[in-house]
């Protein structure tokens, strides 16, 4: 049967194309809005100046410079080498290393964890990120100390929870005391505390007794403590052991730890969280969906980080960093910096730059970009860690070893005495 044929005398404005719209206003979320990690950027124009057949330095990341242990590696050959097809594993990681990890804190503080009590994330960062959405909703008023880490304030502001500054300097080593708690109390309702020890920019710890009343004071009040114990193990004082665990004290706080630090994993991207026990559920949820599970094969291989041989290979590292230290401390009188930070542990030293340096460059990052361009030395301007006092301190690294450290120093000195600043 033949189709009727369209009739030619068909109103135009019915087959005429439909009117162009206005493009929609398309823009970021206001939470999203937080600063880029100026350490990722300098990384940036780092690899940009050694591909342009520069000579540079960079101490300006944590990044240990010795590798995994060597039984991880060889995990890692053998899991890739094998064939087989890496599948997801459960969203709080494997069985196997979330017991290893448990034996892990039998083994270096004397506390019973049990495996379903450890969360493997993908990093610390991830741990963070689901730490922080399972304890703290939108609202919540979280203390942080100033400087600090500066992913903290911009996760938790990006999950809409408003970031309380606890300023801390020398007089407290850098750390905060109860009467920093009480006061920041006073000004208004206090939902988490987070607290890095050894703390990052400055390397500086609270004993134990101290983390004791610190938690103690937390429990008491309703605040859940968040102690960053990634740095544990590198640690230049033989009185403080590996570091102060939270949980020996409160198990309502939530530890976050990595194989980033004293086993040199940082591009494995694994980390882990020890959750109390009314988060763990939540924590469960959301790891399933934040991330599915944390990668697989750096999973099998980070098993055998718990080896004995592990575990004195990462001893000798961090004796290294601890030697390390003193090159740097040993130089700091030929730099002319101030008021450096106790180094206790980590591998940062953080200081003030000396006035004449501060009327020569404006600021840290003026300075750190002309030692950058002019002497090929990296080092982190302070301005990330602390709004306030960071543009006159600069963060120097020396996780990349005593070689690379005194070449950069060497430089350092060579220019300030060019630049009339020594």
């Amino acid at each position: 049967m033949r189709r009727p044929s369209r009739s030619s005398t068909a109103d135009p404005a019915s087959t005429a194309a439909p009117a162009p719209t206005a493009t929609p206003a398309f823009a970021p979320s206001a939470r999203s809005q937080v600063p880029p990690f100026t350490v990722m950027s300098i990384l940036g124009r780092v690899a940009a100046l050694r591909a342009a057949g520069h000579d540079v330095v960079s101490l300006c990341a944590g990044e240990p410079s010795g590798g995994a242990p060597p039984a991880v590696d060889a995990a890692a050959a053998a899991v890739h080498a094998s064939g087989r097809a890496l599948t997801y594993t459960p969203a709080l990681g494997l069985p196997e290393l979330r017991a290893a990890v448990a034996g892990h804190y039998r083994r270096w503080y004397g506390l019973d964890v049990r495996p379903e009590q450890v969360a493997i994330t993908t990093g610390s960062s991830g741990a963070f990120m689901l730490g922080f959405l399972a304890a703290f909703p939108p609202g919540d008023r979280v203390l942080l100390l100033r400087p600090g880490y500066p992913a903290y304030r911009n996760i938790l502001t990006a999950l809409g929870v408003e970031v309380v500054d606890v300023d801390v300097d020398a007089g407290t080593r850098y750390q905060p005391t109860v009467a920093h708690l009480e006061a920041a109390l006073a000004e208004g309702p206090v939902a988490g505390l987070v607290l890095a020890s050894p703390a990052n920019p400055t390397g500086t710890m609270v004993s134990a007794d101290e983390l004791a009343e610190l938690a103690r004071w937390c429990e008491e009040h309703g605040v859940r403590l968040v102690s960053d114990e990634i740095y544990h193990g590198i640690v230049h004082t033989d009185a403080q052991g590996p570091g102060a665990c939270a949980w020996r004290t409160s198990r309502t706080a939530l530890v976050v730890s990595s194989f980033s630090k004293y086993w040199g994993m940082p591009g494995w991207r694994l980390g882990w969280m020890l959750m109390p026990d009314d988060l763990a559920a939540a924590v469960d949820g959301l790891a399933g969906s934040v991330a599915l599970c944390p990668p697989a094969a750096a999973q099998e291989a980070a098993v055998h980080a718990f080896s004995d041989e592990s575990y004195a290979f990462c001893a000798e590292q961090a004796d290294g960093f601890t030697a390390t230290r003193g090159v740097v401390l040993a130089a700091l009188p030929r730099l002319g910096w101030a008021d450096a930070a106790p180094a206790d542990g980590a591998f940062y030293l953080w200081a003030r730059l000396a006035p004449g340096m501060l009327a020569e460059f404006g600021s840290a990052v003026g300075y750190c970009a002309a030692l950058l361009e002019e002497a090929g030395v990296a080092l982190t301007p302070g301005d990330d860690f602390d709004a306030v006092h960071g543009p006159e301190s600069v963060r120097l690294s020396f996780a990349a070893g005593p070689d690379a450290v005194h070449e950069a120093l060497e430089r350092i000195a060579a220019w300030h005495a060019a630049r009339g600043l020594a």
